[in-house]
């Protein structure tokens, strides 16, 4: 590629809000710092109401000023698939990558890669969150396909990933980079300060983060917080994210195990500017997933240092040291409940969140560029 190449980063960004977008800008942030002309192409229309549970798609947060962003693309309207291709034509690019995280998509973001490399030298990589996704649909392994076979080469998140990839692609030219650290939701703050802000009373606090639906086994949390031993330690459970299907199972979870007293339900999207105070408070971050590729709460987690609780699913024991930053659980309650008395009761949250310190050094985004730029040099 020339000394300062053109790139195009095609997927969510602002005003849509969430983990991908944010993810997709800072990865904008790093390629400028490494050189790059980059621009991002996102959604005017990202998801049909029947895929998106959520209150609403957009950010309350600032726009950022420091990344061109153009929405120029409906996902199910082919014509503007027509013109954001266009558009990324005209940027005459050297690279292009694309955010594929949902089968869904497949048909428009495999349709807008074909657009761009007809009759280009433009490389076009996929970065892929999922492959297989975690509710699966009929048509996803067609529309995977789809967007597969319009991309040279692929960026994995995760391992697991990465081999499912390779069962559509035996041949793809593809690395795995772990999900880089966020660093867009500023430094910690004082316990104190966070209790304040977030009204509560000192105590010990476990983190569900992020969105709720089935896979990512918010009910075998509960279910594990309903142990005697975590009730006698007074642990509490904050739950901070909207519920992308109905709270009442999860309601009545709570009734049953009597523990109205030891829950902290924010069920709503939490701003940016938020994230720190519940992540300040945490003695410790859950993620008792069923099903998982990767997770972007991991990396918050490890941008501030807490310990953290994953289940031994897909790409989270990758990043996820057991014994060393947190906890690697079985998928059930039992499992889960244990991993969290013993974090209290031998009292491995100082020396656990020392060692997310030396562990998250691996995670940068600078890494990430090169490792695309090493997959490009080949293609």
């Amino acid at each position: 590629m020339p000394e300062h190449p053109t790139c195009v980063i095609v997927g969510p960004a602002f005003p849509l809000r969430g983990g991908i977008a944010d993810f997709n800008e800072a990865l904008a942030r790093a390629l400028i710092k490494a050189g790059y002309n980059c621009k991002l192409v996102s959604f005017y229309m990202q998801y049909p109401a029947f895929l998106f549970p959520g209150k609403t798609q957009v950010s309350p947060d600032s726009p950022p000023p420091d990344l061109s962003i153009h929405s120029l693309i409906s996902s199910i309207n082919p014509i503007s698939w027509w013109k954001a291709a266009r558009f990324i034509r005209k940027q005459n690019p050297d690279l292009v990558i694309i955010r594929y995280w949902l089968p869904f998509m497949g048909p428009c973001l495999g349709t807008i890669a074909r657009l761009i490399k007809r009759g280009r030298k433009t490389r076009i990589v996929g970065l892929t969150d999922n492959v297989i996704p975690h509710e699966p649909r009929p048509g996803d392994k067609a529309f995977t396909r789809w967007f597969l076979g319009g991309c040279h080469g692929f960026i994995t998140l995760s391992r697991q990933v990465m081999a499912e990839l390779q069962q559509f692609l035996p041949d793809a030219k593809v690395r795995f980079h772990p999900h880089p650290i966020y660093d867009v939701f500023g430094e910690r703050v004082d316990r104190q300060t966070a209790l304040k802000y977030l009204g509560l009373e000192d105590g010990k606090y476990v983190l569900f983060f992020g969105f709720i639906r089935q896979y990512k086994g918010l009910d075998l949390l509960l279910e594990a917080m309903g142990d005697e031993r975590l009730k006698a330690r007074g642990v509490k459970l904050i739950i901070a994210g909207e519920f992308y299907e109905p709270a009442e199972p999860y309601h009545d979870i709570v009734t049953k195990h009597k523990m109205e007293d030891r829950m902290i339900i924010h069920d709503r999207f939490i701003p940016r500017d938020d994230v720190r105070y519940y992540f300040s408070v945490a003695d410790i971050v859950a993620q008792p997933y069923r099903t998982a590729s990767q997770s972007g709460i991991t990396q918050i987690a490890y941008h501030f240092e807490r310990p953290m609780l994953v289940t031994a699913v897909g790409g989270l024991e990758e990043v996820v040291p057991h014994g060393k930053v947190g906890f690697v659980s079985q998928v059930n309650a039992r499992s889960i409940a244990d991993d969290l008395e013993r974090f209290f009761d031998e009292d491995l949250g100082p020396a656990f969140a020392t060692a997310t310190k030396t562990e998250k050094q691996r995670f940068s985004w600078h890494s990430l560029v090169e490792c695309i730029e090493d997959l490009v040099s080949g293609l």
